[in-house]
């Protein structure tokens, strides 16, 4: 083969694991929004280089705009090579895209393949990758979905850690998306990722599933925080088997204490997050809430939150959209030590 090759994304597909690097030779922020899983991120041009040299485009010519771009694309390659290739050996074999597979992976690829290296260069780059996840997603793989379901704090998150940790095949959602998938959900110092990386996230988790075995997933609503579960996806799931979750509300409340501590330790947080209840639980509860808070009487305000707020949205939500949650499988946990999901996770794996 002539390198660079240039190849589509149907091409490359059942190769992409074989790949050393892939190289998204976008900006960092065309990167930051969306990549292909485990891609690094060298520029051949940064963020301010491109706006620059997109503007002289415009407004003079391309002959003008390659003259001042070329530079800074060759100095960008060189030092790219420097620091993070120069010691690949001979055979290392990396994959390069930018945004239509033009002349920033070309000219990147270019260069990597005059070195030596076999070199392969995504024909119509992160788009058509782009137009690839969208389209999967729109027809997901037919896999044998198992619906761990339960109230807030039963600890289903905990159980698809476990199973993780056992070799279960698991599509943790909340996971993927940085979020607890509740009105408290979001998780402190860490954003969601924007609404295409995470189907990125789930389309590459997807593709590696074996359809033969289980998988266990959560039963999300639509969206986890901010972001959307695919449609597709989302039927599949509402239309599988169902496992129900049982824990008691005592060490549900403990549960909780324990995963939601940040808030805990900064009532304030927890205040600004109870404001978006004032429309379904009215002023003068929200703000007894917000005195509990403050007061320190947490385990009494999340038995409340449990009581009157999450329990009775759980079984308006459940019946209504997991058409199977009738016949679940029902898995009791006595208490919350990993010892505990551990026997529950077992016995599911085994299963």
């Amino acid at each position: 083969m002539k390198y660079p090759a240039v190849l589509s994304f149907a091409d490359i597909l059942p190769d992409l694991d074989t790949f050393d690097t892939i190289i998204d030779a976008r900006s960092e922020s065309e990167y930051a929004l969306d990549h292909l899983p485990g891609a690094i991120n060298a520029p051949v041009l940064d963020d301010a280089q491109r706006i620059r040299v997109g503007t002289l485009y415009k407004q003079v010519g391309p002959f003008e705009a390659k003259k001042v771009g070329a530079p800074l694309v060759a100095a960008n390659i060189a030092r790219h090579i420097e620091a993070l290739w120069a010691d690949k050996p001979r055979d290392w074999k990396p994959l390069v895209y930018c945004w239509r597979g033009g002349n920033r992976s070309g000219s990147m690829a270019h260069i990597l393949a005059k070195i030596g290296w076999p070199v392969v260069q995504l024909d119509g780059g992160y788009k058509a990758y782009r137009a690839h996840v969208a389209g999967a997603l729109e027809n997901p793989p037919a896999l044998d979905l198992r619906v761990v379901c339960g109230t807030t704090g039963s600890g289903k998150s905990r159980l698809l850690e476990t199973l993780d940790g056992l070799g279960a095949q698991v599509l943790d959602l909340e996971k993927l998306a940085a979020h607890r998938g509740s009105v408290l959900g979001h998780l402190p110092d860490e954003p969601q990722p924007t609404q295409k990386m995470f189907e990125s996230l789930i389309w590459d988790k997807l593709r590696h599933f074996d359809p033969s075995r289980p998988v266990f997933v959560e039963s999300e609503s639509k969206k986890v925080g901010n972001l959307r579960v695919p449609d597709a996806v989302m039927e599949r799931m509402r239309a599988s088997p169902c496992i129900s979750l049982s824990l008691s509300r005592e060490n549900r409340v403990r549960l909780l204490m324990e995963d939601y501590e940040h808030f805990c330790a900064n009532p304030d947080a927890l205040n600004g997050q109870l404001e978006h209840l004032v429309q379904l639980h009215g002023r003068a509860k929200i703000d007894a809430w917000h005195a509990m808070a403050n007061g320190g009487a947490m385990p009494e305000l999340v038995a409340q939150l449990l009581e009157e707020h999450y329990d009775p949205a759980y079984l308006r939500s459940i019946d209504r959209n997991f058409v199977q949650f009738p016949k679940a499988q029902v898995v009791e946990l006595r208490d919350i030590g990993p010892q505990d999901f551990e026997g529950v996770a077992r016995k599911l794996h085994a299963a």
